[in-house]
Order: structure tokens, then sequence, then C-alpha cells
């Protein structure tokens, strides 16, 4: 997530920079660098963010599911958290989901498929 990602989605969730800090348990000043670009946003913090957003947003309400969407098959539903926990809507969020046939070992290379993929894209429309 880059600096300016970080800063549209605070400004889309109406909170200040304080209550963002306050909302992601993070100081004020790093929430000042992460928008600034003088510091990485971590990866705990982006997926916060990131779910916080897709909260706000009703998602699951009127979301498919990403097996609907990928047409994933039996097997690979069952091996894939999404499926047991019931959040396809949210396979982006869970680690170890089974996206275009294996796990991805890491948030960041998770996120270069979700970020392309129409289940991410869907839950993150900015509307």
């Amino acid at each position: 997530m880059d600096s300016k990602e970080f800063h549209f989605l605070r400004q889309k969730l109406n909170k200040t920079q304080k209550q963002m800090s306050q909302l992601l348990g993070t100081s004020l000043k790093a929430i000042q660098s992460f928008e600034q670009g003088w510091r990485k946003v971590p990866v705990h913090v982006e997926r916060q963010i990131l779910f916080l957003w897709a909260l706000k947003r009703g998602n699951g309400k009127d979301m498919r599911s990403c097996w609907d969407i990928r047409v994933c098959s039996l097997q690979t539903r069952q091996a894939c958290p999404a499926w047991e926990f019931q959040v396809g809507h949210l396979c982006w969020f869970i680690n170890g989901t089974i996206c275009q046939g294996k796990p991805r070992e890491s948030w960041g290379r998770k996120m270069k498929t979700c970020r392309k993929c129409e289940v991410f894209t869907l839950a993150m429309r900015h509307s």
C-alpha cells in the first residue's frame, strides 16, 4: 500500500489522522509518516485499514463468494480457509487461501494476486 492509497482510505473512512492512529493502535506521527511516504505502511496496518474499509462498505451483503467467481472445484474449496470459515467475500484478507491453485507465501505476494482479482476489486470499490 502506498501513501496515496493510505491517505485516500483514511479520508473515505472519514477519520482524522488522530482518529486513525487510535483506530489502528499506532501513533499520530506514524500516520503522518505513512501519508507523507516517509515510512512504509506495515503489513498489519495495511490489512487492518483494508478490512475496515470493506466493513464500512457493508462487504458481504451483496458479494458473491470467491469460489463462485473463480469457479473453484470442491477439492480446492475444501482445502481453502475462506471456504472453511465461509468468508468468500473476504478471501483476500485470509492468509493461506487457495488462489490460482496454490496458497501465497507472504502477504505481499498474496496482495499482488488479490489486487488483480474481481473479488478484491469489488470489495474495494470506492463508492
